[in-house]
């Protein structure tokens, strides 16, 4: 752990809006800490403080709030659906009928997850004509990487093509799956047939078609619906309008009666008991009973001639439907779609990014960064580390670092930076930034107009020479309130900081004011010196320039608008040596 990378974080300002739980009901201690929010020095060794760090990349910034958006305080919208395998894009309307799937002939292998290809089991065509011939079937799908295959379930294909809709219609081991319409044709054939038999003198005793019938999931729910849909149409009168009396299968009135079998009615329920017929329950196969094993004979005896590699992981178990325990009864998985999502802000839903819709387009027609909006900050140390040397502080030894902000607004803008003199946290070290306050020149696009700035116009190409070559004569020793390097659109600064002891025996160097001494053993990254910065932006910009509406820029200064943006930022320095 010798190397160490200097990093910058920004903190997202809607992690001080949020108000604790412990707080609610306490509006006078509520009001006092929004008041003294300004106060408040940013910890970032609290526990909560890595929820609300993020580099500066992964924030927007919002042109009406003015503000810092992360992804807490963004607003997801879907713009499009589309499969990652074959970049088909798939309806919203699809996608509520059918689930997130691709229905097509993507599908993953639920052994490795690799992608499936559709390959033919006949051998190639030979003879005149046979380049021209396509593949005859039976078609299987197989993976490249296990060499898994759909023939080891029992699954072929008659077409290359449309394989998810021929999978919906194969169980494992090659038997067809009645659709929807055929098990309702079946099913009311059965009840035909157990209408003709002899009925017994007992009502409650219901002669059983097949009481050892194995169903599916999907043909025990579709038994379950059809019977209850029934018995509702039975005890309903229908109204008027062709509904029944509770509005329908799924109405509410209709779930409760259902609940009622099991749960039983109190006595704010006598009115409606009163006035509705009793429900049965299931009773067969055709209703939609279906027994639980009460032994596992014929698990024990696969499993004894299988062994445990015919036993599934909780991974491949976990990506099935109906979570199988065996390797046969694994099926192949279709692709999980993915979106494409734009961002609005919380606060007056301004669109803050929006991609294309086209799925093989990757641009965005929309993205408001927030590098586009407020200055970079990187930190790097004045006199760099050799190779071979040690990147880690010396305890109570002064270190320089060089502080660099980089505008990439059109506009001036004036810095004010303050740190605290001690860094929270147990070990707290001393920081002094040199120059506290100074301005960033406008970002130029065009490097001959900074080429024909006046000597002494500020960010020209001279005071940056003179900068640099005062310190290659060897002018090493910063001054207070002065910047120590300069450029068109970058102002660097010194930052002093004298590292504290970090030990696991030895205590802190510098005690912060208020706390006790705290020797427990040394936490995890607790030797990383991070510095909270609390940084002030100030500029003026022309309205229509800054809402970015591409029109010239007014000479008239009345005409602009100041604009000021707070935030905390954490730079990480570097790990202390332990002592």
């Amino acid at each position: 752990m010798d190397h160490f990378t200097p990093y910058t974080y920004f903190q997202c300002p809607c992690t001080d809006n949020s108000i604790s739980i412990r707080n609610i009901g306490h509006l006078e201690s509520t009001r006092a800490d929004h008041d003294d929010e300004d106060e408040r020095t940013f910890d970032p060794k609290a526990p909560r403080a890595n929820f609300s760090l993020y580099p500066l990349d992964h924030l927007l910034y919002c042109e009406i709030c003015h503000e810092i958006r992360c992804p807490r305080c963004a607003l997801d919208e879907i713009v499009t659906w589309y499969c990652p395998n074959c970049l088909f894009e798939v309806p919203s309307s699809t996608v509520k009928s059918e689930g997130n799937r691709c229905t097509r002939s993507c599908f993953q292998c639920p052994v490795c997850v690799a992608p499936l290809s559709v390959n033919s089991e006949a051998p190639a065509p030979t003879g005149l004509g046979a380049e021209h011939a396509g593949p005859a079937g039976p078609f299987v799908l197989s993976c490249s990487f296990c060499c898994w295959s759909s023939a080891e379930i029992g699954i072929k294909f008659e077409k290359p093509n449309s394989i998810f809709s021929q999978l919906a219609k194969i169980k494992n081991g090659g038997d067809p799956i009645l659709s929807a319409k055929q098990r309702r044709l079946d099913r009311e054939e059965r009840r035909r047939d157990f209408s003709d038999a002899s009925i017994p003198e007992d009502a409650q005793e219901v002669l059983p078609l097949d009481p050892n019938e194995q169903l599916d999931a999907e043909a025990q729910f579709s038994n379950l619906k059809s019977f209850y849909q029934s018995q509702l149409a039975d005890a309903s009168p229908a109204s008027a309008l062709g509904f029944g009396g509770e509005y329908g299968y799924g109405s509410p009135g209709a779930l409760t009666r259902i609940m009622g079998l099991y749960t039983g009615g109190g006595l704010a329920d006598k009115r409606s008991q009163s006035k509705s017929t009793p429900m049965r329950e299931a009773c067969d196969a055709t209703e939609g009973l279906q027994l639980a094993k009460t032994n596992a004979d014929e698990d024990l005896a696969k499993l004894r001639r299988e062994g445990w590699e015919g036993t599934v992981s909780k991974e491949q178990r976990c990506e099935q439907a109906h979570e199988p325990h065996f390797v046969s009864d694994l099926r192949p998985i279709a692709a999980l779609l993915r979106t494409k999502r734009s961002k609005r802000c919380k606060s007056c839903r301004h669109i803050l990014s929006k991609p294309e819709s086209k799925v093989q387009n990757t641009r965005f027609r929309i993205r408001l960064l927030a590098m586009n909006y407020i200055p970079t900050i990187t930190i790097k140390p004045l006199q760099p580390v050799l190779p071979g040397q040690s990147s880690l502080l010396s305890p109570m030894k002064p270190t320089q670092f060089v502080l660099t902000f980089k505008n990439p607004l059109y506009d001036a803008v004036n810095v004010s930076i303050a740190t605290p003199s001690q860094t929270p946290g147990r070990y707290s070290s001393k920081v002094t930034v040199l120059c506290p306050q100074f301005e960033v020149g406008a970002y130029i696009e065009d490097a001959w107009d900074d080429v024909l700035r006046e000597p002494g116009e500020k960010g020209g190409e001279k005071e940056r020479r003179r900068t640099r070559a005062e310190t290659f004569e060897g002018q090493q020793q910063a001054e207070a309130g002065k910047v120590w390097e300069s450029g068109r659109n970058w102002v660097s600064v010194v930052v002093e900081i004298v590292p504290a002891t970090v030990g696991p025996e030895s205590g802190p160097a510098f005690l912060t004011e208020g706390l006790e001494q705290d020797n427990s053993p040394m936490k995890e990254d607790e030797d990383i010196l991070e510095i909270p910065v609390f940084v002030r932006l100030e500029w003026e910009t022309d309205p229509a320039h800054d809402d970015g509406l591409g029109a010239p820029v007014s000479k008239d200064k009345e005409a602009k608008v100041k604009r000021e943006l707070a935030y905390w930022c954490v730079l990480g320095v570097g790990r202390i040596a332990q002592v």
